[in-house]
Formats: C-alpha cells, structure tokens, sequence
C-alpha cells in the first residue's frame, strides 16, 4: 500500500542558535528546575551508538499513562533523530520527569497506533497539535482524520517503566 506523498521529508534537526535555543528545557532540568514543565516534558538518557558515551535530549510527553506507567513521545525529526536511531539498538534507557527518574524500555509504536495517539493529542492540545504538523510539513485541516493520517506517518515511542523487581 502506498503512502499519500508529504510535501517534504521531516526538518531537519537544528543547528547553531536554534539548536541552543531548542536545547534550553535541557539546561532547566540539568539545573533542577525540570518540574517547571510539570508532565509535559521528559528527559531521555541513552546511549550513543557510536560513541558509546551517554547522551541527553528533552522531548515533549504525547500522553503518560500512570497506571502503566508509560510514557508517548514522537520523534518530529523522523526516524533520522539520533536519539530514536539509539534507541532502535539499545532500547534500555532512564527518563527524567521532574526531579524523578525512572528506568524505562522503549517500545516502538505502529503506524495505526500512532494515528490514535494523534488524534487523541490533538483533542487534548489543538493548536500544538495543528503547529507540530504544519512545522512537519503535513497538510492538515484540523479534521480528526487529517491528524490521524499524519500521526500514521510520525514515528512514535511508548517508554515503559521498568518494575522495581526487575531492574538488574
């Protein structure tokens, strides 16, 4: 089956300035000022692959399931984003929300799944919702449909808490 075609490939990461700027929540949490974002942004701690040293990127909660103790996060950079390509070979990682860290393991979500999870997103933040898809490049109306045809396309990652008892 084909995909519809996209009006281009995701952005790419950004560099200089904006990359200081876009890295800016990292810093208020290395400083312990993370539970300023409340629930909306996490820190993931993994691994470089190349390198093999550990590295930090703050990335916005799509939902958090606390019963399950799950957290949704997207990749807007596609599946070129360091951190996902990572995370692909080491799925093992720790988050930071707030002040607390939790030992999580990363589970990549389908593409169906993720048109639900974006469609449930934008119901809960509409307008961020309608600016992460035009900054993606996706054409959306607003429409549930629309939202969920780019969440199908929008690679997302389910981290979940590691049980006390099976931390090793």
């Amino acid at each position: 089956m084909r995909r519809p075609p996209r009006l281009r490939d995701h952005p790419a990461p950004p560099t200089g300035w904006k990359r200081r700027i876009a890295r800016l929540p990292l810093l208020l949490f290395r400083i312990g000022l993370g539970p300023v974002f409340g629930k909306r942004l996490l820190v993931l701690q993994h691994t470089g692959l190349v390198s093999g040293e550990t590295r930090e990127v703050c990335l916005e909660v799509v939902t958090h399931d606390r019963g399950r103790g799950t957290w949704t996060v997207a990749s807007g950079f596609g599946v070129r984003a360091q951190w996902y390509r990572n995370l692909r070979h080491i799925p093992k990682v720790t988050i930071q929300v707030g002040r607390t860290f939790y030992p999580v393991n990363a589970h990549f979500v389908s593409p169906d799944d993720g048109a639900s999870i974006m469609a449930e997103y934008a119901a809960r933040h509409p307008r961020a919702a309608l600016a992460l898809c035009r900054y993606l490049a996706f054409d959306v109306d607003g429409t549930d449909e629309a939202f969920r045809r780019a969440g199908a396309e929008i690679p997302f990652v389910r981290l979940e808490e590691v049980p006390p008892r099976q931390i090793a």
